[in-house]
């Protein structure tokens, strides 16, 4: 096959040779798509070989490089329907990205990188995709990324059309004219078939016409023809608007038997039908070869080692102290602290995301004084959490504030799959718990360590005053990985030590994981986590009162309670965990798991919430719940005796 000259799309149209080149290309490739699914017995032929050409234009064409996939100032390709993974190996792989024969015969196959959905671990891949509907807000957020790093680039988004009927995407594409991020063009692999048939039929949507209801220019044109799709694809100099270009493709496209045939969406060919279509194709059928290298253990040894980025802060600033008779809440306290952190580093500036609640969790100055790094979003909680988490591996710190309900609950699909991708994001987590009060329960955000601990790269931190989130936000800026940093709404005592200094004052240095004793004790430990630590001390108070010793322990990162922490709390007569959580999936049942796992014996009993609260100021609602000091002294009594 001749080789395929790189144009960085600056003909006006497509040389005779490089169409002529791509489409041998092309045909090769619908091989490998055919012969990976096979092998595998699984996997998406049809949406792959629907989008083949869209693919192989692409990568060819753009400023991208594989022999260094990841240079910086490159034009960003990112795939949303993730399942054509097939047509995107294989266009990788005829490009030299990679080993192209071991994609095609391990494709499938544990423990190797090929998985069935794209991965980011593969160089030429943006980003792990599949869950559809997040490509466009992942687009959004590297293409703002890149603007405030100061690079020209393009982004493309490839996504299928059965997808757009997400809401998702509506919220992207209004995101995006508003940004006026008019280097991105959104491309739809328009095959006319989902897995329960015409699209039309499923669920009807008039992409074109919503698109240009929101301001974008539209192009339609026959997903199959190189000439039409360049012209289409082709960046203008001075693009006016976000483009979207309806390719108008075949499923199964080059194989008789598998065109628009809804079927072959999600089914692999037998032996029979690929030595079939790969005669149709006039190409070798080596299957039983491949078949052979396909025995053989993928170790994981010759996984790639791509050098993923992750920025961090180069200056964690000055932490600022909240003496004893401070009266502030911990989301103030973190919106000087992203104020302090600006300043600091102020040629690296942070990005800031933000949901139509600036003024309530505290982003506000931020905003007026660096409206260039400050994204309102209104209210698109979906979308925002997936660019932001797109922005943070795009060589940004990224922070992401809004109420918890919101920030957890409404938007773990999108948390989930920015694990996944191991973003870099710092969610901050306000009005969590019983202690919102008045919004009542729709508003009380009571299971986020439970969902966030199912993410296994999230450092989830709840911090107990306001002199901790300063050291947290500090902390989690200049350190790589993600952060979910919950707090309440009320004001907060600053919790001191016997002296009255600020326990968390100027010797103090936040570390992920190490958890703080405030109170020495003989009798009983309160393991207390956020707004409830100073509840804590007085129901130690109380307890002292009637002849009980109880210490005091604030448990900062709750899902990092070990044998250490255990060796401590295995002194003491009974340990009680109290918080503004729920019961069950919160620290307490991670305190028990630890002492199951660790064999420890320990007297171990829980408090926290145990139902939906209602509307009413957040002590009433405390009370409601039994978990007023002096209502968790009487039960801590009653357990002793």
């Amino acid at each position: 096959m001749s080789k395929i000259e790189r144009t960085l799309f600056k003909p006006l149209s497509i040389p005779t040779d490089t169409q002529k080149a791509l489409k041998e290309f092309c045909r090769n490739a619908r091989g490998d798509i055919l012969r990976m699914t096979t092998l595998a017995r699984s996997g998406h032929p049809g949406g792959s070989m629907s989008s083949l050409e869209i693919f192989a234009l692409l990568w060819s064409q753009a400023n991208v490089n594989p022999k260094d996939p990841l240079k910086e100032g490159r034009d960003r390709i990112i795939v949303s329907h993730g399942h054509t993974s097939p047509a995107v190996y294989a266009t990788l792989g005829r490009l030299e990205f990679f080993d192209l024969i071991k994609a095609v015969a391990t494709f499938r196959k544990a423990g190797s990188p090929f998985e069935g959905h794209i991965e980011r671990s593969i160089p030429g891949v943006e980003l792990t995709t599949g869950n559809l509907g997040q490509g466009v807000s992942a687009g959004a957020g590297m293409a703002l990324a890149d603007r405030t790093r100061g690079i020209r680039n393009h982004v493309w988004i490839i996504t299928g059309d059965g997808e757009h009927q997400k809401g998702q995407i509506a919220e992207a594409r209004r995101f995006i004219r508003k940004y006026g991020l008019n280097n991105i063009t959104v491309v739809v692999d328009c095959n006319g078939l989902q897995i329960s048939g015409r699209t039309d039929r499923v669920m009807y949507t008039d992409i074109a016409a919503e698109y240009r209801a929101d301001g974008w220019d539209v192009t339609e044109v026959d997903g199959h023809s190189l000439s039409a799709l360049y012209r289409a694809l082709r960046p203008e100099e001075e693009q006016r608007a976000p483009r979207l270009v309806m390719a108008i493709t075949v499923m199964g496209k080059g194989v008789s038997f598998m065109e628009n045939d809804a079927k072959y969406h999600g089914m692999a060919l037998t032996l029979d039908q690929a030595e079939s279509a790969l005669y149709e194709l006039g190409l070798t059928n080596d299957l039983d070869e491949l078949a052979e290298l396909r025995k053989n253990k993928w170790t994981g040894k010759e996984d790639f080692n791509l050098r993923l980025p992750c920025a961090i802060l180069d200056s964690e600033g000055t932490p600022i102290i909240y003496e004893e008779d401070h009266k502030g809440d911990n989301r103030g306290a973190f919106g000087a602290a992203l104020m302090d952190l600006a300043k600091m580093n102020s040629d690296n500036l942070p990005m800031v995301f933000d949901c139509d609640l600036a003024g309530s969790v505290k982003t506000n100055q931020f905003g007026n004084e660096y409206p260039d790094h400050f994204f309102q979003s209104g209210i698109m909680e979906h979308n925002t959490a997936t660019a932001a988490g797109a922005a943070s591996i795009a060589g940004k710190v990224v922070f992401w504030a809004d109420f918890g309900v919101f920030a957890a609950d409404e938007t773990f699909n999108q948390h989930r799959l920015n694990d996944i991708n191991m973003t870099n994001l710092k969610v901050v987590a306000t009005h969590c718990g019983l202690d919102v009060g008045m919004d009542g329960k729709t508003h009380h955000c009571i299971n986020y360590l439970s969902l966030m601990g199912t993410l296994y790269h999230c450092n989830t931190v709840v911090p107990a005053d306001p002199n901790q989130p300063d050291r947290v936000t500090r902390y989690a800026a200049a350190h790589p990985g993600n952060f979910f940093v919950a707090m309440g709404r009320s004001k907060l005592p600053i919790i001191t030590k016997e002296n009255g200094e600020p326990f968390f004052g100027r010797n103090y240095r936040f570390v992920y994981g190490l958890h703080d004793h405030i109170r020495e004790g003989s009798d009983v430990a309160i393991v207390a986590m956020g707004n409830m630590v100073y509840r804590a001390l007085k129901t130690r108070e109380i307890l002292h009162d009637n002849d009980v010793s109880a210490a005091v322990f604030a448990v900062s990162c709750p899902q990092c309670i070990g044998q250490r922490m255990l060796d401590e709390l295995s002194e003491y007569k009974l340990v009680l965990t109290l918080e503004d959580h729920d019961r069950d999936t919160g620290m307490g049942s991670k305190m028990a798991i630890a002492i199951a796992c660790f064999r420890k014996s320990i007297n171990l009993r829980m408090k926290g919430v145990t139902q939906y609260g209602g509307s009413g100021n957040s002590e009433d609602l405390y009370r409601i719940a039994e978990l007023l000091p002096e209502q968790v002294a009487e039960y801590i009594l009653a357990e002793l005796h």
